[in-house]
């Protein structure tokens, strides 16, 4: 939801890889339901051979904080010339390049090149730089694919007024279940405290390939978590 803004895998073909990358609209997307575009963008990356075909290189990153409002350039949803916007939160998928090359950002809502390497997304939509209030931090929940493809459920409760009123048209395919049937569970994954952010290194890597909701980091610290994850 828009705030107000106040402050390769080898078994894919090249060609398979080049129409991906030039088209965005071979990707499902909904406006405002950035966790369910992801979900489907997760599978298809899969299905495509664009990913392994289990998930195991592509990484599910919900963007938030306590305050429940971050600043992210370069989106497509501002009407501002520096494609700044405030979300609420925002859901990206971050693939590794197993053949050496930096990670990939797959983000639907960016007018950067699609997939971007991690450090230009970083550069021109993090912005690390700009300088920001601490109410603005952003936070990052990185969940290993694989996981969040069986655990992830949303029934989109929460883009219903208090009416049961929806505040944005829903998706066109039927919610998302998870494997053990639960319906929703998007804010476990949505509501993201500096307080849970890992300091830790050493066991973060062993966290996020077995943790239901991945683990929590700071905005310094994303590009070094993946640059961990590439070397294993």
């Amino acid at each position: 939801m828009v705030l107000d803004w106040k402050g390769a895998d080898q078994g894919a073909t090249t060609s398979t890889m080049e129409q991906l990358i030039s088209d965005v609209s071979h990707f499902h997307h909904t406006p405002f339901y950035c966790e369910e575009n992801v979900y489907l963008l997760c599978k298809k990356l899969c299905t495509d051979g664009i990913a392994n075909a289990e998930g195991s290189d592509i990484f599910v990153v919900f963007i938030s904080n306590e305050k429940k409002q971050i600043p992210l350039w370069n989106q497509k949803a501002s009407h501002r010339a520096d494609g700044v916007i405030l979300w609420d939160y925002h859901v990206i998928c971050i693939q590794i390049n197993q053949g050496g090359g930096p990670p990939q950002v797959w983000d639907l809502d960016s007018s950067l090149p699609f997939p971007s390497p991690l450090p230009s997304y970083i550069s021109e939509t993090i912005r690390p730089s700009f300088k920001l209030f601490s109410d603005f931090n952003r936070l990052f929940r990185v969940v290993h694919a694989p996981i969040f493809l069986r655990c992830f459920a949303s029934d989109r409760r929460h883009m219903k007024d208090s009416d049961g009123n929806w505040m944005q048209e829903p998706p066109q395919h039927e919610p998302i279940v998870a494997e053990d049937g639960t319906v929703h569970n998007l804010n476990e994954y949505m509501n993201i405290s500096a307080a849970n952010a890992t300091t830790d290194f050493t066991s973060i890597k062993h966290e996020l390939y077995t943790q239901k909701h991945g683990v929590v980091i700071k905005e310094n610290q994303l590009e070094e978590l993946f640059s961990q994850i590439a070397l294993q």
